[in-house]
């Protein structure tokens, strides 16, 4: 596969959305079919010229956060914040395809991009590269990707930087692996659904601490969701498609029941038909709320026919 060094990509958490905030396993991957790239804005450019013009705006401001940063010795890496400067009044902007409020991580693609435009003596993206230099990306990524959320944990533009398939084992342990491929017969696969709503993951994640704090629902994260999403992880890493598909369900169940805010009111009785029938099971992808839907199938070509007929649309993500 063709590596593009200043193209960055989308990326899916396939596990380990609000668990991982307790220590759970979580499994990340990139995914190219959405994409971005630092550019300059130009008339001759075939782009949304009010998107360029807001994406600038967007990297000064972020460009006063580092700043800041730097001048109070707080920053994690060497960043060349004049030559950042001297390029957004340039016209630098992020040109991407990566939809926001989406959950495929737009902010860490862009974070990324950054870091490998603008910090001297950088780590060099490896599939060998080693904990520590996986947990101290980890940390200057958090940082950095901090000014659009507030907080963050720095997986989205480790992803993206990577371009590899990352496995969290814990917050201390987290390593890059090359994904078996499943064997579903050359038929199923995992897939995207379009909900037609831009997610707000800050509010949802208030929302799942707040609900942490009582002591039924902790205790159901502790021993189901915890316990389903670890066996998810494992399946899928080890290749036991059985144990994937059947911790899924259980996976999918608790979310419907116990997270249903999480998702669209329109898609509750599709994610219920998935339940029930062995066609397809659903989950959330990123925080919910909007955005994508994750799918998993053992025949992806008998899911896609079924959904067009419900009017709704497939994106495929990885197809055996």
């Amino acid at each position: 596969m063709k590596i593009y060094p200043n193209l960055f990509y989308a990326k899916i958490m396939l596990f380990g959305e609000y668990s991982v905030i307790f220590n759970s396993m979580a499994l990340t991957i990139p995914y190219s079919h959405f994409n971005g790239e630092l550019s300059f804005i130009r008339k001759d450019n075939y782009t949304n010229q009010e998107f360029a013009t807001k994406s600038n705006e967007d990297l000064n401001d972020f460009y006063l956060y580092i700043n800041k940063l730097v001048k109070t010795n707080e920053i994690l890496c060497d960043f060349k914040v004049s030559k950042f400067k001297k390029d957004i009044d340039k016209g630098l902007y992020f040109e991407s395809t990566i939809p926001q409020g989406y959950g495929l991580g737009s902010s860490g693609a862009l974070v990324a991009a950054l870091y490998s435009t603008y910090v001297d003596n950088k780590i060099i993206g490896r599939s060998s590269l080693s904990l520590s230099k996986i947990l101290e990306l980890k940390n200057i990524f958090s940082q950095l990707e901090s000014f659009f959320h507030g907080t963050s944990s720095g997986l989205d533009p480790l992803n993206a930087y990577l371009k590899y398939s990352v496995l969290i084992h814990n917050k201390e342990n987290i390593e890059i692996v090359k994904l078996p491929v499943p064997n579903l017969n050359g038929l199923g696969g995992i897939f995207l659904i379009d909900t037609g709503i831009r997610g707000n993951t800050q509010p949802l994640v208030n929302l799942f601490l707040d609900r942490y704090k009582i002591d039924k629902f902790k205790k159901s994260v502790n021993n189901e969701l915890i316990v389903y999403n670890n066996a998810c992880v494992n399946g899928i890493v080890e290749g036991d498609m059985e144990k994937l598909f059947s911790n899924l369900k259980m996976l999918s169940k608790f979310q419907l029941e116990r997270m249903n805010q999480m998702i669209p009111y329109k898609f509750h009785k599709l994610w219920e038909i998935g339940l029930n029938e062995d066609d397809f099971t659903l989950k959330l992808c990123g925080s919910g709320g909007g955005g994508f839907i994750l799918g998993f199938t053992k025949n992806y070509e008998i899911v896609k026919t079924k959904l067009k007929e419900m009017d709704i649309d497939t994106i495929p993500v990885f197809i055996s």
